[in-house]
């Protein structure tokens, strides 16, 4: 019990600015509307100026990174659990999405993004 305990409560000592170098995949949820799809992203902590988001033929691949802003130059971790790094998440759809009016917002955490349909 302790052994598995133990591995939340790691006590690190570190005066560097810690980042994990580890490429993460955030979760998301993908919907299909009546005029396209929406896509929910879970990026707590992401600012939308650190995301790209590219289309291409069926794929939506969204990428960036979670920067550690709050702690000042010099200062020490005491634990870390959150991954700071970069992260991609690559979404594939059963048509082309391309051309698709795109349209994101954070709401909550969350990265919302509406794929709409072009008017024919």
């Amino acid at each position: 019990m302790a052994k598995s305990t133990n591995r939340y409560f790691q006590f690190l000592g570190s005066s560097k600015n810690a980042q994990s170098g580890q490429l993460w995949y955030p979760a998301a949820d993908v919907y299909k509307t009546a005029d396209g799809w929406v896509v929910k992203v879970e990026l707590a902590g992401v600012s939308v100026e650190d995301i790209a988001i590219d289309v291409q033929g069926n794929v939506l691949h969204i990428a960036g990174a979670r920067r550690d802003k709050s702690c000042a130059y010099g200062t020490s971790f005491h634990q870390m659990e959150i991954t700071y790094s970069n992260f991609e998440k690559t979404l594939k759809f059963p048509a082309s999405i391309e051309g698709v009016q795109l349209d994101h917002m954070f709401e909550n955490g969350l990265l919302i993004i509406r794929l709409k349909k072009g008017e024919k």
